[in-house]
């Protein structure tokens, strides 16, 4: 049995059909629909995907066409672990019933944080989580002139981009002092800081939401803040999420946030229950801590290792860097492993090589600049993180260096890795090659 049925559940279930030919699947799921990205709601805002249909990669229907119970719009009320029962309540009709299991996968995922901000009911003041919100969310940007994103993660700063190019005035939000403060660090992102200003779009960041203000009609007219009060007929809330387990609370084992703390086969402390996704905890290579990053690639993983380690531990979870990638205007920006800030807060011993160069050789019709950063560890020389920026596209290298620290390495041996040269991609030493001898200590 599943609970849920977003990106871990949906990649559960697939791959409980394709590998237990005897096993019966039911998935309970809240809501009507099933694997929306919700990557693409910017996207959808901005025009570039005109059909959101498109941002569906499972349906219900298909699920039922495998054989799978698919009971959409039902909630799960209660889980009794002892007795391998579930609660259930068809949010139609309002009829409760049970259901018994033999093992079950938690896919509940997560929700976005809601502070508790003065007015936050107002109308306009939307989150940005699924189909529904991006429905919504489309709906009122037709007449809204003035828009205000309140969080700098990676939905907050797409959709900042999204409303910028509708012609919307847009204030942008955040308690941090830049963008995207958990993925990159200010040397690396300043130049998106500068391309927003230019673009009049207006940074509030250091800066906490204490309000938002009442139109008199029970609208919203605009945000206060610690330090200034904006205008704004349209709020998005991005201010980050949090696991739904409440229903496990005190009956699996959680991290403080709440997120159900797995093995590496994506077993919970209970036997029969294995967790997936959102919802739960998973081990960072780079810190070499577990701890809660919600990203769709870590869910695909996880749901998949659910359903492989059903009757058996056969495969192992490799552990994530949290890798991940955006493209802000023409800036192709991606980062794995720790930043500069996070090895600092974790109290890590690092240093760092930042590389800035053209990516090919001079000589060529063309060539773009790129700014490449490694963080370290001193005393291992293991390598932590690494984030790019360049207007040419080389976010991959940023998936070869996350298998570097997924497999510990240290910078000594980037430095000297066989890569390929040629020079309509890269120059005779390629610039992972370049960063890594940067930082080799003297002979």
């Amino acid at each position: 049995m599943v609970l849920g049925c977003t990106h871990a559940g949906t990649a559960a279930i697939l791959n409980t059909v394709a590998l237990h030919k005897d096993a019966q699947v039911t998935v309970y799921e809240r809501n009507d629909n099933i694997s929306f990205l919700s990557c693409g709601i910017a996207l959808h805002v901005q025009g570039v995907v005109k059909d959101p249909k498109g941002l569906f990669y499972c349906s219900p229907e298909k699920l039922a066409e495998l054989g799978v119970g698919t009971c959409m719009k039902h909630e799960v009320t209660d889980v009794d672990l002892a007795a391998k029962k579930l609660r259930v309540r068809d949010l139609d009709s309002g009829r409760e019933f049970e259901d018994a299991y033999d093992k079950l996968i938690v896919a509940s995922g997560s929700w976005p944080v809601e502070p508790p901000i003065e007015n936050s009911k107002l109308e306009n003041v939307l989150l940005c989580k699924n189909y529904g919100h991006a429905m919504e969310i489309v709906k009122r940007c037709a007449s809204a002139r003035s828009v205000a994103i309140v969080g700098a993660g990676y939905i907050g700063t797409e959709l900042v981009e999204a409303f910028e190019t509708q012609g919307k005035s847009v204030t942008f939000i955040d308690q941090m002092s830049q963008v995207l403060p958990r993925y990159l660090d200010p040397d690396v992102v300043d130049v998106v800081e500068r391309l927003y200003v230019e673009k009049g779009v207006r940074l509030a960041f250091g800066r906490t939401v204490k309000k938002f203000v009442d139109d008199g009609h029970g609208k919203v007219a605009g945000v206060v803040t610690t330090d200034g009060e904006f205008e704004a007929d349209l709020v998005i809330l991005c201010v980050g999420f949090r696991p739904q387990t409440a229903l496990f609370k005190g009956k699996l084992e959680m991290l403080p946030n709440g997120a159900i703390r797995v093995d590496e086969f994506m077993r919970t402390s209970h036997p029969d229950v294995f967790a997936a996704g959102d919802c739960c905890a998973v081990y960072n290579n780079a810190s070499r801590q577990y701890g809660y990053i919600p990203l769709a690639t870590n869910a695909v993983r996880m749901g998949t290792l659910a359903a492989r380690n059903l009757k058996a531990p056969t495969t192992k979870h490799m552990g994530t860097q949290g890798t991940s990638g955006i493209k802000i205007y023409d800036w192709n920006i991606a980062s794995t492993g720790l930043t500069e800030l996070v090895a600092k807060d974790l109290g890590l011993d690092y240093s760092v090589s930042v590389l800035e160069d053209n990516y090919r050789p001079e000589f060529m019709p063309s060539t773009e600049p790129f700014l490449l950063k490694l963080v370290y560890e001193k005393g291992t020389r293991r390598i932590l993180g690494a984030q790019v920026r360049s207007r040419e596209d080389l976010t991959q290298s940023i998936n070869t260096l996350s298998v570097c620290i997924q497999n510990g390495m240290t910078v000594d041996e980037l430095a000297f890795v066989d890569f390929f040269f040629q020079p309509h991609y890269n120059k005779p030493w390629n610039f992972l090659n370049t960063v890594a001898l940067q930082a080799l200590p003297p002979v």
